[in-house]
């Protein structure tokens, strides 16, 4: 019955027959059937059909709300039955930049647990050098971030993207009209960055070294938190993408670019190259599918 309230829940889901029987992988008339079994089996109308469209009967719609918990619970049961008798669970760890875009690794988070149902992720945010220390330590089993070493052997280092550096500027500051900045444009201008107290000075040395960043520098604790003292106008924050962000009310993006040439940043992916597993070559080939998509 399990299997039935599945392609029940299919229907009800996605409001077509057609549409649930391909996202189950069988035919408009097998599930139909299936449907029907279900109800001889309840003795209940689940549907109500009318024409090409259908409606829940009040039994329908208890029954879905409650089949919804029922196989919930059940999927969960085989899971950890499983890891029970594996003696572990099953799980890959994922360390990304503070700044990094989530959108992108939700819906690789979300592809990667459909596709692998039993294999647990744990996110942890940090800036560049956390993520390094908890990768070195075997903390994480994958990172996310840019590049700022010379690539060693001990790692793979599975190139994600190339992103363009903008400055998020408030919608109304004068600079946010210009086509492109400069360092020196920006540097009567105080630049946020997103660090705890402890990766402060590194992340300052990088933008200065990097970047030629001559501003004075001021911290957030998060991303949220940079993008109000932006729009407070307190400084700017340097945010990275493939293409330019799209202004909004309240916020503008502007290119920076060094003697002409647009600033850019290169992401990987790194993991322990003697601990490479299917499911962290899975999960990020995924992401950059994601990324660049």
């Amino acid at each position: 019955m399990i299997k039935q309230m599945k392609y029940f829940q299919a229907i009800v889901r996605c409001q077509n027959f057609t549409k649930a029987a391909d996202e189950c992988f069988i035919s408009q008339s097998a599930i139909s059937q299936q449907l029907q079994a279900l109800e001889k089996e309840l003795g209940v109308t689940l549907l109500l059909r009318e024409g090409r469209k259908f409606s829940l009967t009040p039994a329908g719609d208890f029954f879905y709300r409650k089949s919804l918990v029922l196989v919930n619970d059940f999927d969960r049961l085989l899971r950890d039955t499983v890891n029970l008798a594996n003696g572990s669970e099953q799980k890959i760890s994922v360390g990304y930049l503070r700044h990094f875009d989530n959108s992108r690794l939700k819906k690789t988070v979300a592809e990667f647990s459909e596709k692998f149902p039993d294999i647990t992720i744990e996110l942890i945010q940090g800036t560049h050098e956390e993520l390094y220390d908890l990768l070195r330590k075997e903390k994480v089993d994958i990172v996310i971030s840019d590049l700022r070493r010379e690539p060693s052997e001990q790692y793979v280092n599975f190139f994600l993207t190339t992103e363009y550096f903008y400055a998020e500027l408030p919608s109304k500051n004068p600079l946010a009209q210009l086509d492109s900045l400069t360092a020196d444009d920006l540097k009567n201008t105080p630049i946020i960055l997103i660090a705890p107290i402890g990766d402060r000075l590194n992340e300052e040395m990088f933008f200065r070294e990097y970047l030629g960043i001559k501003s004075e520098f001021i911290f957030a604790e998060n991303l949220d938190d940079a993008h109000l003292m932006v729009i407070s106008n307190k400084g700017y924050l340097p945010v990275t993408d493939k293409k330019s962000p799209q202004n909004n009310d309240f916020l503008s993006y502007v290119p920076i670019v060094f003697n002409g040439n647009p600033f850019y940043c290169k992401y990987y992916a790194f993991w322990r190259a003697y601990s490479t597993r299917p499911c962290i070559e899975n999960f990020a080939s995924i992401l950059k599918t994601n990324i660049n998509g």
